[in-house]
């Protein structure tokens, strides 16, 4: 009797427990259902207060602020209820997808269109910087000192803005050129007429020049002198030009019969201190006056051969007279009574005959000689007479 008891009171017991956790086990479901139903449910409701209440919010399009108040709760609504539109390639400082809050501050700098040409190479793209100098170093452009940017690197950036880097470089060449060397010619009264002599060899001098060359992307836009120096001198190349003329022959005069009574051959004759032999006497010569200048001769002080006789000696006073070389030879002496020892050294068209021209320094002197008759002249000959 006893087992049997206990048995079943052991049968009872586990009946309860069995119910128990049945119980349990179907009210926990509805129990988390229902949690998860209250929280949802309370989600919604701040989510409907939240979003029904007014924001104020600071929106920077392109550094222009403006304050807005709204009831939108998510970034790109608010974007679209203020029609700002955001592309691809513009900087937004806040996702599209964010929470808008009170006092919230949104950035948008839109991107613009920008072509750069450097280097041969041409590049378009979309960049938020402000200048040129911003889209410069986006592109990882180096500059150096001397390139032109078009437009200046402090420009601002618009849409389909055009960017041009000319590359500048700046090149120096040295050159060196001849000098020739001037031929100068001299006249040499101790030459030989006709004859020339090189008296100074010619040599050419060397000039330096220095340009400077820029050129832009290449090609030469400039090139200047900056630099020129005579590196040697040249020099010129001297030729003595002979002016002598030369020495008259000594010839016998043959005389008419009127000029052999008037001649008086090899006979010694003492003047002015001078022992002498006369060649001939002339009797009756014609004396007249001449100078070097204009009225004489034709010829200006500066003229070429301004003073220079026909034999190519310089006049001198006391020494020159033009002569008939058919009477008298050119490069005799002769000695005229009451004037002196002279020598032939020049003529003249109006010198014929037993005519002489006698040189004086001073023209009015010449003038006041006038034309003076019937001097004696003694011809000597090729040698000066010397002294006794």
């Amino acid at each position: 009797m006893g087992m049997f008891h206990l048995k079943d009171t052991h049968e009872k017991r586990s009946s309860s427990m069995s119910f128990a956790l049945r119980w349990k086990h179907e009210n926990l479901r509805l129990i988390l259902l229902s949690a998860v139903i209250s929280i949802a449910m309370t989600f919604m409701f701040l989510v409907l207060l939240y979003g029904t209440a007014d924001k104020s919010v600071s929106v920077v399009v392109n550094g222009q602020e403006s304050v807005v108040t709204t009831k939108q709760w998510v970034l790109e609504r608010l974007l679209d209820e203020q029609d700002i539109s955001v592309g691809a390639y513009d900087d937004i400082s806040l996702p599209l997808n964010a929470a808008v809050r009170d006092g919230d501050r949104v950035v948008i700098d839109h991107a613009v269109e920008v072509t750069v040409t450097a280097d041969g190479n041409k590049k378009t793209f979309f960049t938020t910087e402000k200048t040129v100098k911003g889209a410069i170093d986006e592109l990882k452009i180096t500059l150096a000192e001397q390139d032109k940017i078009n437009p200046a690197l402090t420009a601002p950036l618009e849409s389909k803005t055009q960017i041009a880097v000319v590359r500048v470089n700046t090149e120096f060449k040295t050159t060196q050129h001849k000098v020739p060397f001037q031929v100068v010619k001299t006249k040499d009264p101790n030459l030989a007429e006709g004859k020339e002599k090189v008296v100074t060899v010619g040599k050419e001098g060397l000039l330096v020049k220095q340009f400077e060359k820029v050129f832009e992307d290449g090609s030469l836009v400039s090139e200047k002198l900056i630099t020129k120096k005579v590196e040697t001198d040249s020099v010129n190349q001297v030729i003595a030009v002979g002016t002598k003329k030369p020495e008259p022959k000594v010839t016998v005069l043959s005389a008419s019969a009127d000029e052999k009574k008037e001649t008086q051959s090899a006979k010694s004759v003492s003047k002015d201190g001078m022992s002498f032999k006369a060649q001939k006497v002339l009797k009756n010569v014609t004396l007249t006056a001449y100078t070097a200048g204009e009225a004489s001769t034709g010829k200006k002080k500066g003229d070429k051969y301004y003073g220079i006789t026909a034999s190519g000696a310089k006049v001198k006073e006391g020494h020159t007279i033009a002569v008939d070389p058919k009477v008298i030879p050119l490069g005799w002496w002769v000695y005229i009574e009451g004037i002196g020892l002279r020598r032939a050294e020049d003529t003249g068209g109006a010198i014929k005959g037993n005519k002489i021209d006698v040189y004086f320094e001073s023209e009015s002197y010449a003038k006041k000689f006038g034309r003076k008759k019937g001097y004696t002249v003694h011809v000597l000959g090729p040698n000066k007479p010397k002294s006794s």
